[in-house]
């Protein structure tokens, strides 16, 4: 369907009033910080407007509550249209437990505050930052993968918690803002292509179609006819030709919360610094204040006061609260009286979804998750990962997640009684196939983990770097996605260079915030999966090996709950101080004991540790760390197969590093060990050679 709207009546000058009212905030916020973007929200005032005054049903009141519509602002340069917004309608505040205050989110002297340091009005929106924003954005298109996350989750909380009379608790629909350079950025694609085939009617894309970027006009490197491709993947697609259009913009809203077999584009044509007389139109608008001969001349042409500065005339903030607040409030109310009759009726259901929503684990979450026996052969951690997901996923039902076109490869399909596959007609399915799309996927699993669903996504980790923006925003948010990363060294063999993750586990360690653990055996694997579901405000990622490792013996080394400290003494072979200390991760810890052991042979004291992840060894206190690696010794062994940068901390400036210094190669993997120097001999050689500097 394509459709065009065209009309001109039916609003008040009170309604003009708060639109001027959201474009000079923007217009001041920008002038005083000396930096922003005011263009955007000046052009998109009326459709923001519109949207959250008269369709939006949110609760100012309440920024958590669960059935709420969501709004993303993917071009999260327009952020002071935003913070705006969230000041006029009275959003309250929030507090890091989730409890809503009775006090205003951004008071005035938030927005005067815009891009200050310590202020709630970053640069762009910051989720856990500020109440009212619910998604950190700001590189394009981002907020399109987590409008879909948000939209996807929406339709499996319905289905799973749907009863009949109680559908209206779970029916909220997401909107979401997004300008050119979303639409040219690749992950919108990604993101949208995989929302057309899901035929998601529950979500709202309106493009502001501006034809403006830094460099000048769209047209210098963008001739897309954007509303043909969205028509391409499945869309519904709308066009409003005057970004000015209440009554135009107002039925593309309201046909968009109808459209219920597919999602909706809104392609707004929009002036970029609308009623700037220089500035209008042009690339200046898009990311510099305006100045203060523009910004009078500009109020000037809205019938503004023009040395009036951060002004909400009067009625402003009565209309907002006549319109989203009392709407608010009425659903709200509504939705909680139905709730606790659901709540009666369900009890079952409605405790899931309490223990949902603070990120809780029902009881029993872990009863089944299994316990390895000692295993030469043993298996590879990618197969032992795959068992574990099961036996939580079972019992922890909001587990959903899946792969980008690797199932089959990172084990991560759940394959328990009922677990399913989301589709456009089974969207109570767990397992959810993101095709060929990391970027796309790590985008969209911030959305679900932001609706409170514990999302993961599996991959190769060399394809981590496609995923990477995203995975270091779901960082910046603090939010628990689990990323299942297999095929984690040359172990994978054949497939070469481009397939061998070197320099991935290292600069994934480099992300603050971030949990990434490299398990050496299936029982190291149960630990890592205890952890990560544990974990409330840290995103974690694993990488688990393609190749067959042993499971250890448990009853003759320490115990595999160590890693949950992220760094544990493996094994000493003898009391008393080591001699030299060899430290591995993931597969290579096999080597190390390999080569402890004939070291013990020849009378040499070893200590091996298992180091799985750095993040959770370093909240350790100094005295545990201490423990595990004494100062006193010096003579100190890292043996990965990775990037040997970082290693330093562990070993010292004087201690033997084995580990990858090139690329990798196409060979069979037995080949690839030795050409690279991960054999016990190596391993043995190497701490003889630190013994000998002792």
């Amino acid at each position: 369907m394509s459709e065009t709207t065209n009309s001109t009546t039916g609003f008040t000058a009170l309604d003009t009033t708060c639109i001027n009212t959201i474009r000079t905030l923007a217009m001041d916020a920008v002038q005083k910080a000396n930096s922003g973007h005011p263009g955007a929200p000046m052009g998109l005032a009326p459709v923001a407007y519109i949207l959250w005054n008269r369709y939006l049903q949110y609760d100012p009141a309440d920024p958590l509550w669960p059935n709420r519509d969501r709004f993303v602002l993917s071009n999260g340069h327009a952020s002071m249209l935003l913070y705006s917004l969230i000041h006029l309608v009275g959003v309250k505040n929030v507090d890091h437990q989730g409890k809503v205050l009775n006090e205003p989110s951004l008071p005035m002297e938030q927005l005067k505050s815009f891009r200050q340091l310590g202020s709630k009005t970053p640069g762009h929106p910051e989720s856990e930052l500020t109440a009212g924003v619910e998604t950190t954005t700001g590189p394009l298109g981002q907020g399109v993968g987590n409008a879909v996350g948000m939209a996807i989750a929406q339709k499996w909380i319905a289905a799973r918690y749907s009863r009949p009379g109680f559908e209206a608790l779970f029916e909220h629909h997401v909107y979401a803002f997004c300008g050119d350079g979303c639409m040219m950025e690749g992950i919108s694609s990604e993101a949208s292509s995989l929302a057309g085939h899901l035929k998601l009617g529950n979500l709202t894309l309106i493009y502001d179609d501006n034809s403006i970027t830094i460099d000048g006009k769209t047209s210098l490197a963008f001739s897309d006819d954007v509303g043909a491709r969205f028509l391409a993947y499945g869309w519904n697609v709308i066009h409003v030709n005057d970004g000015n259009d209440l009554e135009g913009i107002s039925r593309a809203i309201a046909a968009a919360r109808k459209t219920t077999d597919r999602p909706t584009l809104i392609d707004l044509k929009t002036h970029i610094g609308y009623g700037a007389p220089h500035r209008q139109d042009t690339k200046e608008a898009h990311g510099e204040p305006l100045g203060a001969d523009e910004i009078k001349l500009t109020k000037k042409f809205y019938g503004w006061p023009e040395d009036a500065q951060f002004l909400v005339p009067d009625g402003v903030y009565g209309l907002f609260q006549d319109g989203i607040g009392k709407r608010g409030a009425v659903a709200h109310t509504a939705w909680q009286k139905l709730f606790e009759e659901y709540r009666k009726k369900y009890p079952d259901l409605a405790a899931e979804l309490e223990t949902m929503e603070q990120r809780g684990l029902p009881a029993g979450w872990d009863k089944d998750i299994p316990s390895f026996p000692t295993d030469a052969k043993g298996l590879a951690t990618r197969d032992s990962s795959g068992q574990v997901l099961n036996a939580i996923a079972k019992n922890l039902p909001w587990v959903v997640g899946g792969a980008a076109d690797l199932n089959p490869s990172t084990k991560t399909f759940m394959k328990f009684e009922g677990a399913g596959t989301f589709t456009a007609t089974t969207p109570g399915g767990r397992n959810i196939h993101f095709g060929i799309r990391e970027h796309g996927m790590g985008a969209i699993l911030n959305g679900l983990t932001l609706s409170k669903i514990r999302a993961y996504g599996s991959g190769f980790l060399i394809f981590s770097d496609y995923g990477r923006p995203s995975i270091r925003l779901g960082a910046v948010m603090h939010i628990p996605v689990l990323y299942v990363f297999t095929h984690d060294s040359i172990g994978v063999g054949e497939d070469g260079p481009t397939h061998q993750p070197i320099e991935q586990l290292m600069s994934l360690r480099a992300i603050p915030g971030l949990l990434v653990i490299r398990p050496c055996d299936a029982n190291e694997v149960t630990e890592a999966y205890r952890v990560a579901m544990q974990s409330k405000h840290e995103p974690v990622v694993f990488a688990m090996t393609r190749q067959a490792v042993p499971t250890l013996d448990r009853t003759k080394l320490a115990p595999a709950s160590g890693l949950a400290k992220g760094g544990y003494v493996l094994t000493d072979t003898s009391s008393g101080t080591p001699d030299v200390i060899l430290i591995g991760t993931g597969s290579e810890v096999h080597l190390c004991l390999d080569a402890a052991n004939k070291l013990a042979g020849e009378g040499v004291k070893v200590r091996v540790v298992s180091l799985p992840s750095w993040e959770l060894f370093e909240k350790q206190t100094q005295e545990y760390r201490e423990s595990v690696l004494p100062p006193a010794v010096k003579a100190r062994v890292s043996v990965e197969m990775g990037a040997v940068l970082g290693w330093e901390r562990y070993v010292g400036s004087t201690g033997e590093m084995i580990g990858m210094r090139s690329f990798g190669a196409s060979a069979p993997l037995k080949d690839l060990l030795k050409h690279f120097g991960f054999t016990t001999e190596a391993v043995i050689q190497a701490a003889k050679k630190q013994l000998r500097k002792a």
